[in-house]
């Protein structure tokens, strides 16, 4: 049987943080509300999220046995086999919760879980698979903002646009961890999509708040880049590794008017991403 630990980092568990606030973001951009479904919103997500990272790790199996041998399969940590059976048990459970929350809900959920499959099939494959990543976090945003009292809103749509962007950038980078390629500057302006966004939508009461936090934002997709593009070294993982846990910044922006109390447990996830990738690599 394979340990616990092997369980954990097949699932690249220390990004949960990030899956979670995604929800309370896109929820919150749909109206809140209807809390009895919250926990169901969450935990749907939660396990798409472990299917879709468990598939990506089936799939990449004979890259990983090339360039990833520490990875959990070529390791012979556990078998191709079980990965298979569980990645495949939790998408279809997840995908459940998530059709029996509504018939919005539910159709938003089966084009999430085929952004997953596509993304996990094809994403070794072809150049432009950061936007298939970027569309799993879009329609993620979607299924949340579908569970609020007022279901997919404007707001909640180009904030999830604004995501996707920051997840091209984020993609993008992470590609070239395992290969080594030569990096380019410029789709990493792609992390500055929700800044942007910000920056032109937020005024009034919203745009101290949020200039604020682009400011944040701003200072650590900086932070991050530096251990790429400004080191003697270039360390891609930990760019990787902190602009994922960056997520949360991302979403705590989306809701910048959000009360004090809501936008701690933003800051509590952030903080839980960093100290869960302490113990478990982010990708």
């Amino acid at each position: 049987m394979p340990s616990a630990r092997t369980l954990l980092v097949l699932g690249r568990t220390s990004n949960l943080p990030t899956v979670w606030s995604n929800c309370l973001a896109g929820w919150w951009l749909g109206g809140g509300g209807n809390l009895p479904k919250l926990p169901w919103l969450l935990a749907g997500a939660t396990l798409l999220y472990l299917g879709g990272m468990y598939l990506n790790d089936a799939f990449d199996a004979e890259f990983d046995a090339q360039y990833r041998r520490e990875r959990p399969i070529p390791s012979g940590a556990i078998s191709l086999k079980l990965v298979w059976q569980i990645g495949l048990i939790l998408i279809g459970v997840g995908a459940i919760y998530l059709i029996l929350l509504g018939r919005t809900t539910g159709i938003l959920a089966v084009m999430l879980v085929i952004c997953i499959l596509a993304y996990d099939a094809v994403h070794k494959l072809i150049t432009v698979s950061p936007v298939l990543m970027a569309s799993c976090r879009f329609f993620l945003y979607l299924v949340a903002a579908s569970v609020g009292f007022n279901g997919v809103t404007g707001w909640s749509v180009w904030c999830g646009l604004a995501l996707a962007g920051y997840i091209v950038g984020l993609s993008y980078i992470a590609r070239k961890e395992s290969t080594r390629g030569a990096l380019k500057y410029w789709p990493c302006l792609c992390l500055a999509f929700p800044i942007i966004l910000s920056l032109i939508m937020n005024v009034d009461g919203y745009q101290r708040p949020a200039l604020l936090l682009c400011v944040l934002l701003g200072l650590w997709i900086i932070r991050c880049l530096r251990y790429t593009f400004w080191n003697p070294e270039r360390n891609i993982g930990r760019t990787v590794s902190g602009l994922l846990a960056g997520i949360v910044w991302v979403d705590l922006l989306a809701v910048a008017d959000c009360s004090r109390g809501f936008a701690a447990i933003f800051i509590g996830l952030f903080l839980a991403a960093l100290l869960f990738q302490r113990f478990v690599p982010a990708t």
